[in-house]
């Protein structure tokens, strides 16, 4: 009986090591979902960023005073100079804001859907489920719920009946599959 108790014991220890070794997996710095990317995350604050793109520049553009009330992008590149993302604060010139929007502006950031800023409409109409499309004046919009996310597309890649008029309602099906992606954003 005690054996068979010890061998019980070291087997249970030995599932829970190798349990715990995999739940301790690292995050992606590339990761894109609801609440993150990478590192940022939601309640990310302006002054934690250099903890979070300990290896990238960042860039702030201050464009006028507080009472402007423009915002103050700030804009991430890596080490090749290589513009990674453009933060929007939720307030302009307060440190401790978190950030309301994120514009993804390289490649390498990827959904779990591996939707990047290389995909086309055809990636995200059949990965997610489009909550609604948006008639610009020079682009369409849209948006998916499930990942705060909203993709936008140059009206060029439109059939040209539908680039001109703003009061059309553009149905995912009118938008042809190869349409690329001009930019897209996380909105927190």
């Amino acid at each position: 009986m005690n054996t068979r108790f010890k061998f019980l014991s070291t087997f249970a220890i030995a599932i829970g090591t190798l349990v715990s070794c995999t739940a301790e997996k690292k995050q992606d710095p590339f990761q894109i979902s609801k609440q993150n990317i990478g590192l940022l995350t939601d309640s990310t604050q302006v002054k934690d960023l250099k903890d979070v793109f300990p290896n990238d520049s960042l860039v702030t553009f201050i464009k006028g005073d507080e009472f402007n009330g423009g915002n103050n992008d700030i804009d991430i590149y890596n080490l090749q100079g290589e513009q990674l993302l453009s933060l929007t604060p939720s307030e302009t010139l307060d440190s401790t804001s978190t950030i309301k929007s994120v514009r993804i502006m390289n490649a390498s950031y990827k959904t779990d859907k591996n939707i990047t800023t290389i995909s086309t409409f055809k990636d995200i109409n059949n990965n997610y489920k489009i909550s609604s499309i948006n008639n610009l004046i020079n682009s369409v919009v849209i948006s998916v719920n499930e990942i705060n996310a909203s993709f936008t597309i140059d009206k060029k890649e439109l059939p040209a009946n539908l680039r001109y008029d703003m009061g059309l309602t553009i149905e995912a099906i009118q938008i042809p599959d190869n349409a690329k992606i001009k930019y897209f954003m996380i909105h927190w």
